[in-house]
C-alpha cells in the first residue's frame, strides 16, 4: 500500500501532469559562500577521510544513458555513470555497491561546478526525474553541470522491490482505516508481510539505506565529481537529506537550496499531524476556488469516503473497484498543484454519480501504476529508507488514543494519516536510527530555505524550523505565498530570481524575504 505521507516525491506532481556515461567530470567549483550577503571562495575541501584510494581516486566513466522499458533513455546531452560507494560506511574497505548517476554538462563558459539534485521521496529516482526537470532549471544549466542520482536502495542503485505487481494489486482491498478487530488484524498483518518482503529483497542492504548513509555517499560523489564544495538543490525529502549533509560536512557546504521543506523537529506523530494540516489546508483552498464552504465541502467528501468504506465503486478498469483508500490517494494527488484541481473536480463529480474510474486513475498515477498493471518501486524504497531512519514504532493502542486529534484536524485525511503512524513500520525487520534527524550545521555557509505557505505535503512551518535548526547565520528563510508542493519553478518570478541570484552569483537574500 502506497503511503502518501512522510516526504512525498516531487514526481507525484509530475505523475498528475502526465495522468550512466567520456572522461572525468571537469574542473572544480569556484566558490562556497559567506554570511555577509555574498558567496565567496572557500579553501579546497578535503577528500572524504578513511576511504581507500579505490574509492577516492575512481573516475566516472560517463557515456550515453541506456533506457529501460520503464524509463526510456533521455535525449539531448545527458550522460550516465556508476559511482562505487561502501555498502557499510563503518567498513569502508569492505563490499561496495554502485550508484547510478546522470548529468548534463554546463552550457556556458563560466562554469561554477556541479549542482546536485534530490527530488524527494525518499525513494524518488533522480536519474529518471533530472532530464524532465532540466527545462525548469535551464537558467542554472548555463553555469552548472546538472547532476542527480538514484540513492542507495532506489531504482538503478540496488533498488528494492518488496512485492510483485500481483501482490500489490491484491493488497488494494486492505482497509487502511480499520474499523473492526478483523480489519485491524488484516491491516497489521499486511504491514508485517510487506516488511518481510523488503527484507528478502534487500538482504544486507536493508540496514544501510539510511539518510545518513546517503549523505556520506554525497560527499564522496562531490569529491569524485571534482568539486571543492557541495552545491545542492533538495526538494521535499531532499531537504532533510540536505540538512543531514550540512550537519555532517558543514565545511563542505557551498550553495545549497532547500525547497518544500521537511520539519526536522517533528517525530512520527508530528510529521503525520503536519501533513494532516497541510493536505486539509490545500483541500480548503481547492474548495474555496470552486465556490464551496471548506467545512461543508470537506464533510461531503468525508461522507463519500465513508460510503466507499462500506461499498467500493465500480470502475471501467478490468473489474477493479475504487476503495476508500484508493479514493483518498486519488484526492491527494491533484492537491500537489493547482494545475490538478480541475481533474479533482471531474473525478469527484464522477464518483458522486457512481463511477470511480477517474479517482482510480489519479490513485494509479500516484502509486506509479501503468495501464498494463505494472507498478514502480518508489514506494518500496521509500518505506525501507524511512523505516531505517525512524526509531519510533507507535503501537495500535497509541495510535487509537491520538485518532480523535487527527480527525479533528481533518475529517478527510485524519483517520488515514493517524493509522499510518502505526502501520507504516509495523513489525519492521530492522531497528530505526533516530526520532528526529540532526541538521545543525555551525560554521556552514548560508543555506537558502524556501517555504511555500500552501504546501500540502511539507507544510510551511517546517521551513522556519529547518532554518532555525541549521543555526544562526546558516539558515536563510525565503517565503512564497503560493499553492502547491515546492516554490521554485511554480510561477513566482520573485522566488525564481532570488534562487537564481543565490546559486549563480552567490547573492544571499535577507533572512525573512517574502514573495507574494
Amino acid at each position: 500500500m502506497a503511503r502518501f505521507v512522510r516526504w512525498t516525491a516531487l514526481t507525484a506532481a509530475a505523475a498528475l501532469l502526465t495522468a550512466g556515461c567520456s572522461g572525468g567530470s571537469g574542473g572544480g567549483s569556484d566558490s562556497g559562500g559567506k554570511a555577509d550577503g555574498t558567496a565567496g571562495d572557500r579553501p579546497t575541501a578535503a577528500a572524504p577521510s578513511g576511504l581507500p584510494s579505490s574509492l577516492t581516486a575512481q573516475r566516472l566513466d560517463w557515456a550515453g544513458c541506456e533506457g529501460t522499458a520503464d524509463s526510456p533513455a533521455p535525449g539531448g546531452d545527458w550522460q550516465c555513470a556508476t559511482l562505487k560507494v561502501p555498502l557499510d560506511w563503518s567498513e569502508p574497505d569492505g563490499e561496495t555497491i554502485g550508484l547510478a548517476l546522470i548529468r548534463s554538462e554546463a552550457r556556458g563558459d563560466q562554469r561554477i561546478g556541479s549542482l546536485l539534485f534530490n527530488f524527494g521521496g525518499p525513494g524518488g529516482s533522480g536519474v529518471s526525474m533530472m532530464p524532465s526537470y532540466g527545462d525548469v532549471v535551464s537558467s542554472l544549466h548555463q553555469r552548472y553541470d546538472l547532476v542527480s542520482w538514484d540513492p542507495r536502495g532506489v531504482a538503478a542503485s540496488e533498488g528494492v522491490r518488496c512485492r510483485s505487481d500481483q501482490e500489490i494489486q491484491a493488497a488494494e482491498t486492505v482497509d487502511a482505516t480499520p474499523d473492526t478487530p478483523a480489519e485491524e488484524q488484516a491491516y497489521l498483518r499486511d504491514a508485517a508481510d510487506f516488511g518481510q518482503g523488503c527484507q528478502e529483497s534487500a538482504g544486507p542492504l536493508m540496514a544501510h539505506v539510511s539518510t545518513t548513509d546517503t549523505a556520506r555517499d554525497m560527499d564522496l560523489m562531490r569529491h569524485v565529481l571534482g568539486d571543492r564544495a557541495m552545491h545542492y538543490f533538495g526538494i521535499s525529502y531532499g531537504t532533510e537529506l540536505g540538512g543531514v549533509y550540512a550537519h555532517l560536512f558543514p565545511e563542505n557546504v557551498g550553495r545549497m537550496v532547500l525547497d518544500a521543506v521537511v520539519d526536522p523537529t517533528a517525530d512520527t506523530f508530528g510529521h503525520a499531524e503536519n501533513q494532516t494540516r497541510g493536505f486539509q489546508r490545500a483541500l480548503d483552498g481547492y474548495l474555496r476556488s470552486t465556490g464551496q464552504d471548506p467545512e461543508e465541502g470537506s464533510r461531503k467528501i468525508a461522507d463519500l469516503l465513508e460510503r466507499l468504506d462500506a461499498e467500493p465503486l465500480p470502475t471501467s478498469d478490468d473489474g477493479r473497484k475504487l476503495t476508500q483508500t484508493l479514493a483518498l490517494t486519488g484526492i491527494v494527488l491533484p492537491l500537489y498543484s493547482q494545475a490538478g484541481w480541475p481533474a479533482l473536480t471531474s473525478a469527484l463529480e464522477a464518483a458522486k454519480k457512481g463511477d470511480g474510474t477517474e479517482l482510480l486513475a489519479l490513485a494509479d498515477g500516484y502509486n506509479d501504476r501503468d495501464p498494463s498493471g505494472r507498478y514502480g518501486t518508489a514506494t518500496h524504497s521509500q518505506r525501507v529508507i524511512s523505516c531505517l531512519d525512524d526509531k519510533q514504532r507507535p503501537t495500535p493502542a497509541e495510535t487509537k488514543r491520538r485518532l480523535p486529534e487527527f480527525e479533528r484536524i481533518s475529517p478527510v485525511f485524519g483517520s488515514f494519516l493517524g493509522w499510518d503512524t502505526t502501520g507504516w513500520c509495523h513489525d519492521w525487520p530492522v531497528a530505526g536510527q533516530h526520532e528526529t534527524p540532526e541538521v545543525s550545521a555551525p560554521g556552514a555557509d548560508p543555506v537558502l530555505v524556501v517555504g511555500n505557505t500552501g504546501d500540502p505535503a511539507t507544510p510551511y512551518e517546517g521551513a522556519r524550523r529547518m532554518a532555525d535548526e541549521l543555526g544562526e547565520d546558516v539558515g536563510v528563510m525565503l517565503t512564497w505565498k503560493g499553492e502547491g508542493h515546492g516554490a521554485y519553478g511554480s510561477g513566482s518570478s520573485c522566488v525564481d530570481s532570488t534562487v537564481d541570484a543565490y546559486l549563480l552569483k552567490g547573492t544571499v537574500p535577507e533572512d525573512g524575504k517574502v514573495c507574494s
